[in-house]
């Protein structure tokens, strides 16, 4: 019998990822979006698919929510509003999304009967944890108000899981990136915000002096995870948290150059492309790594792209889609 999938956010870069993977496995997906930072170009090949149905909506909105959960076999929750600067200059509005939005799913979820409720966690729920490699049951004080809103995520989740018996597994994502990654706004994610500006010729600004490093983590391998949390049969994996992760770090200066040396095999001028310095974020961390041995052990997980190997996949496809 044909399994049916509600993917929340799903017009979003990680969403239409997650729901290209599953329509080609035959699933039947539910994707439910406001748009407010998802595109209709990233599931415009997906309307004609008899196995896709769009709700256009609101997570904010409990009707909306109890709609697109009728019939739902799996959730993969992927809708928030990221960035910790825009929670920064809007707290209120990321609360609302983060934690009203995933409270209201969490709900819709028990109340019909969903099997499994599978969410977007965050890295940055470390916080101020000086340790490395990040390990998921050592965290620190958040350091704004977006990781305060993926922390309570999770204890609302194992909430959930304990009181109401709903299976729920949360994927703390580190640095994702891939196709179908926006490049644009004032909250664009750092690796398509670089290669735009390769591609146009203007320099880059690392914040800091670039020796900040991230566990950047492609897209293939969030699918990858995406798909043993919905489908383990493993009881001892569930109702708990796992790093998304490859488990190696990179510094936005060797990050610059990995960019900037892919992206001048496809187009030469852009190896003359000068990267400048500017401050330090308010609310980022200093470094980012992933422990993803939980990961492995519980749920069998092993990522097939590092991040040379994603940068290589992902500047093709920004060079062919964005030049």
């Amino acid at each position: 019998m044909q399994k049916s999938i509600l993917i929340t956010g799903g017009a979003g870069f990680i969403g239409s990822n997650l729901t290209e993977y599953f329509l080609q496995k035959n699933y039947r997906i539910i994707c439910l979006d406001n748009f407010s930072t998802g595109h209709y170009k990233n599931i415009i090949s997906f309307i004609e698919n008899p196995n896709y149905l769009l709700v256009e909506g609101d997570i904010r909105n409990s009707k909306d929510c109890l709609k697109a959960v009728q019939g739902v076999d799996y959730i993969l929750h992927q809708a928030a509003l990221g960035s910790v600067p825009r929670s920064i200059n809007d707290p209120v509005t990321t609360n609302d999304v983060n934690v009203s939005g995933f409270l209201n799913m969490l709900v819709a979820a028990k109340d019909a009967n969903v099997k499994r409720f599978v969410y977007a966690a965050s890295s940055s729920t470390y916080g101020d944890s000086a340790s490395l490699p990040k390990v998921e049951d050592v965290i620190g004080k958040p350091l704004s108000p977006y990781a305060i809103t993926k922390y309570v995520n999770e204890l609302y989740a194992e909430i959930f899981s304990r009181t109401y018996g709903l299976e729920t597994i949360g994927l703390r994502y580190f640095n994702v990136f891939g196709r179908k990654q926006d490049p644009n706004g004032a909250y664009a994610a750092v690796i398509p915000k670089f290669v735009m500006q390769f591609m146009n010729y203007e320099s880059p600004i690392i914040n800091g002096d670039g020796n900040y490093s991230r566990d950047f983590t492609y897209i293939d391998n969030v699918i990858q995870m995406n798909e043993l949390a919905m489908l383990t049969d493993n009881s001892d994996a569930l109702n708990t948290v796992y790093n998304t992760a490859f488990g190696d770090r990179t510094t936005l200066t060797q990050l610059v150059q990995l960019l900037r040396d892919n992206l001048a095999h496809l187009d030469p001028k852009i190896a003359e492309v000068e990267v400048k310095f500017g401050p330090n974020r308010v609310g980022d961390i200093p470094h980012s790594l992933a422990s993803i041995e939980k990961a492995k052990n519980n749920l069998g997980y092993n990522p097939k792209f590092s991040i040379e190997a994603g940068i290589k996949e992902a500047v093709s496809w920004y060079f062919q889609n964005l030049k």
